[in-house]
């Protein structure tokens, strides 16, 4: 059985794991967040509802999905420390964390492990996706060196987010994570939308990148 880790149960966390849940039951998911859910998470996070407030999204998520496929909830944070013992048996990592310092080490620790990587994001009306294959193409280092200054950049909770955006690009994660694990996935390929607009960008390797 494939197994997909998905860490950041909001926004795109939500729709990814849901559409993975949907297309391939026969999927193991991995669903990780020590968040607990908030009203305001609402209109965006479509697994959760009201009675919901308080309780960890990890565990909600998991009931919503149980009926689907096998769903495995880890109520913890992805750290340095937890990243070798989440990424056992991985076979692609989803990252819809909404927090630079983790999104590069959830690049750092993918590849680490071997692990293929689909990154996403997504603040006001701008979103992307990437695939990142190990020992093959760029990584997100490739794309900005390193996290930027503390303060320098809103984060979703901040500036706020389109919510249909969201859906838009969780459900591209689920897509790319099915390319991984249908082997067809294309490393390089940085996949962004600006209001209704969508790119689609080649992102060299950049050499002196150790990764």
């Amino acid at each position: 059985m494939s197994r997909a880790v998905i860490i950041g149960l909001g926004g795109l966390g939500c729709p990814a794991a849901l559409a993975l849940a949907e297309v391939m039951p026969g999927l193991a998911l991995v669903l990780v967040d020590d968040d607990v859910v908030e009203v305001s998470n609402l209109p965006r996070q479509i697994l959760f509802a009201e009675e919901d407030a308080g309780r960890p999204k990890a565990l909600v998520a998991a009931e919503r999905l149980a009926t689907l496929t096998e769903v495995e909830p880890r109520v913890e944070r992805f750290t340095a420390a937890s990243a070798p013992r989440l990424l056992a048996g991985a076979d692609v990592l989803l990252d819809g964390t909404d927090n630079f310092e983790t999104r590069f080490l959830a690049n750092d620790a993918a590849l680490a492990a071997g692990v293929p990587l689909v990154h996403g994001a997504a603040l006001g009306y701008r979103g992307q996706v990437m695939t990142i294959l190990p020992g093959q193409g760029p990584c997100l280092r490739c794309l900005f060196e390193g996290p930027p200054p503390p303060g320098s950049v809103p984060a979703c909770a901040e500036a706020g987010v389109l919510a249909p955006l969201c859906g838009v690009v969780g459900a591209a994660m689920a897509g790319a994570a099915l390319d991984v694990l249908h082997r067809r996935a294309s490393p390089g390929i940085l996949i962004s939308w600006d209001r209704a607009r969508e790119r689609r960008i080649a992102v060299p390797r950049d050499p002196a990148c150790r990764h």
